[in-house]
């Protein structure tokens, strides 16, 4: 029996909310891919950084079996409403916080997080249309489509346990790359799960975990100039070959 995620007809709507689309669905395909160590991995608290309209966070908890605690954020107050909806309709619960990114979440819950999702807004846009009202917070992504996932990459951790993984959708024009270097430094190691061309984006979903390798390299960056820029060599040498890895080498540690 296929596994049981969202349904788009129990899917809440509203005209000011990001509807479930490609990038929603790639992520969605990731979180099945990689269902066998997520169910291995236990997580006791999850969390989706921008839920929209609620079907990345509700397919979470269907996968997981509705064991753990789920919160879901989002700065657009419709989503919220719009996100309790559907998954009333599916019969899960999330705590949902109308905030940005994690905005007075991150004392409360630094460390705590098993497993962070979030489809950023990752679309290049000039930078004043970033963090606008409305469905609009949903894609401008400012330069580079980098001005909010810049700003995610910190909050997710200082949010994420010691065993937390983070699933995250990227577009090519983001430079995933250089996203991956920059959790190197943190000490984590990366993989793409999903590879999703449409007709008009190129879209990856980036997993991320706590490495020892990563943190040992992390340290060496520190204190090696030259170092960060051998490993970004590495990384892009690298990373078209990693865009074509199939569900069948996304399992990780």
């Amino acid at each position: 029996m296929s596994p049981r995620i969202a349904q788009i007809r129990l899917v809440s709507s509203h005209r000011e909310v990001y509807e479930p689309c490609d990038d929603s669905f790639a992520l969605v395909d990731a979180l099945l891919a990689d269902q066998a160590n997520l169910l291995q991995h236990r997580p006791k608290l999850c969390m989706e950084l921008g839920c929209g309209s609620g079907y990345v966070i509700t397919s979470l908890a269907l996968i997981l079996g509705k064991e753990g605690h789920f919160i879901a954020t989002d700065i657009n107050p419709h989503a919220v409403r719009v996100t309790q909806e559907t998954l009333e309709a599916h019969g899960v619960h999330a705590e949902l916080i109308n905030t940005n990114i994690a905005s007075g979440l991150e004392k409360r819950l630094a460390g705590l997080v098993d497993v962070i999702v979030v489809n950023p807004p990752y679309v290049p846009t000039p930078e004043d249309e970033v963090g606008r009202e409305g469905i609009a917070s949903a894609w401008a992504g400012g330069e580079n489509g980098r001005a909010v996932i810049d700003k995610i990459l910190p909050v997710a951790d200082n949010l994420l346990s010691e065993k937390g993984w983070l699933y995250m959708v990227t577009l090519s024009e983001n430079n995933p790359s250089e996203i991956c270097l920059q959790m190197r430094e943190k000490g984590y190691a990366s993989r793409i799960l999903v590879q999703r061309l449409t007709d008009e984006e190129s879209l990856q979903i980036i997993k991320f975990w706590r490495d020892v390798d990563s943190q040992s390299e992390a340290k060496e960056m520190t204190t090696n100039k030259t170092f960060p820029s051998r490993v970004m060599e590495t990384l892009r040498s690298q990373f078209p070959r990693m865009q074509f890895l199939g569900s069948n080498n996304s399992n990780s540690s």
